[in-house]
């Protein structure tokens, strides 16, 4: 059963690395909304400081979203979700390792960017480290929330703003707790509180969210 697993994960990962389009188009959209803030608000650094983390985040949860209407939809039409509904490994673990993978490559290059762009930024350098720490405990809940509503929508023609409905809602708590560790970092203060917290939310997400979106997937296939 964990052999199926991985092996999953890395065809996952292996079509969308072949592919090129995931991870590329969500930190090329993560640049483009991190840096037209600058160009909108003006180049003031004592401006730009004070957004800083609140832009970061939310591009970054925008971004993630960008690949989530495909999670389970090349698997819907080409008949491989019913293979994986019948398979031997429980369709939760499935989407479990659907959602990894979706992480790996989108989530984890988030990461690698988000120092970068704090530079473009303005952000305190005493809230570098703490970026990437949240960053690195949040986005995977993203990517496990999102398999929720990639689920629901599934068969949907153009459920990308449906999605988006269902989904954003639910990454507000991410979005709080991330700003708030960095924003912790900058003033001085712990940030312990926050990132435990991200890591609960992730944690949480784990265990729920593939029992939601495979109990979705089953009435879709229905």
């Amino acid at each position: 059963m964990l052999a199926a697993f991985f092996r999953l994960f890395g065809r996952d990962v292996r079509l969308a690395l072949r592919q090129g389009s995931a991870g590329t188009s969500t930190v090329v959209f993560f640049v483009l909304a991190v840096t037209l803030f600058p160009l909108g608000v003006g180049p003031e650094t004592a401006v730009l400081a004070r957004i800083a983390s609140g832009v970061l985040w939310v591009a970054a949860l925008l971004a993630a979203m960008l690949s989530l209407d495909r999670l389970f939809q090349a698997d819907y039409e080409d008949g491989s979700l019913d293979l994986l509904a019948l398979g031997p490994l429980p369709l939760e673990l499935a989407v479990l390792a659907k959602t990894a993978a979706h992480w790996a490559t989108t989530g984890l290059p988030l990461i690698i960017a988000s120092p970068i762009l704090a530079v473009l930024m303005q952000l305190d350098g005493a809230g570098y480290l703490t970026l990437v720490a949240a960053m690195a405990l949040g986005t995977p809940a993203l990517s496990l929330i999102g398999g929720i509503g990639a689920a629901l929508t599934v068969g949907i023609r153009r459920g990308g703003v449906l999605l988006s409905l269902l989904v954003l809602p639910l990454y507000i708590p991410v979005l709080i707790f991330g700003v708030g560790a960095v924003e912790a970092s900058i003033d001085g203060l712990t940030q312990r509180p926050q990132l435990l917290i991200l890591a609960a939310l992730s944690l949480a997400a784990a265990v729920l969210a593939p029992l939601a979106a495979a109990a979705a997937l089953r009435l879709n296939l229905e």
